[in-house]
């Protein structure tokens, strides 16, 4: 097997994605070429990441978007009938970092147009998938001053055509993608056709973080910060510092 052939055997997801970066991960070790020279790219940088705060009672999200305020980029949790007061409870916790805010499939269009002016006011950069996968058609043709990202409603190049005039951004993951392989070429296929990026991340450790860093080069939202919400990580932690989320040393990944 090969990791073109890959592409062919299993489907897009959380399975190939696995085996698809342990394969940019063997062919890397076995000739002592970096991934991103196997790939084509340029020597990555560290890349500024979002810090995620979870949804609880407004004086929680203060107090914990308070305690991260040194951050320049929060991304909160969101999706309630209640989404305004905790917003404005964030903002107040935090009033210099940029907010971005995941609705989890938790809006309307009628929510999103009424809240739009709130978040601008508020300084929220960027919504992430407003309206459940199935129902976004209504995004169509409607006014989006702040920009919407599919998350649920883009997967992998296949996708993409699904999300012309209802998205400005398309979230990147190496989960959905099944791997490296495909997302490069997704990350490709979207600029081509002016979709900005956002490189986003599930749950994992430094590991599954690793090939994410190079796909986050030159993206205008990174978020690949799960290796700081857990409690335990790998041997070989991946660096995070005051410049973001840092490329992994060859013993990590790569």
């Amino acid at each position: 097997m090969t990791r073109e052939s890959l592409q062919e055997l299993l489907p897009a997801g959380a399975a190939r994605n696995a085996v698809d970066c342990a394969f940019w991960d063997l062919e890397a070790k076995r000739t002592g070429v970096r991934a991103w020279d196997l790939a084509g790219l340029p020597a990555p940088g560290p890349v500024i990441t979002a810090y995620t705060l979870g949804l609880d009672e407004p004086e929680a999200m203060r107090a914990n978007a308070a305690k991260n305020a040194f951050r320049p980029l929060l991304k909160i949790k969101l999706g309630t009938p209640d989404d305004m007061p905790r917003l404005e409870a964030v903002r107040a916790g935090a009033p210099g970092s940029e907010i971005i805010v995941d609705a989890n499939e938790g809006w309307s269009a009628e929510v999103y147009a009424d809240l739009a002016p709130h978040l601008t006011r508020l300084g929220v950069t960027l919504v992430e998938q407003p309206l459940p996968a199935g129902e976004d058609d209504a995004l169509i043709g409607l006014d989006r001053p702040v920009p919407v990202c599919a998350d649920e409603s883009a997967h992998d190049r296949a996708s993409l055509h699904k999300l012309k005039g209802k998205y400005d951004v398309i979230n990147i993951k190496l989960d959905k993608t099944g791997g490296l392989t495909e997302a490069l070429k997704l990350k490709q296929a979207a600029m081509a056709e002016g979709y900005g990026i956002m490189v986003g991340c599930m749950v994992g450790s430094s590991l599954a973080m690793a090939p994410g860093v190079l796909l986050a080069q030159g993206a205008r939202v990174t978020d690949l910060d799960a290796p700081l919400l857990l409690a335990e990580d790998r041997d070989t932690p991946i660096l995070y510092d005051g410049d973001g989320i840092h490329p992994p040393e060859p013993g990590l990944w790569g």
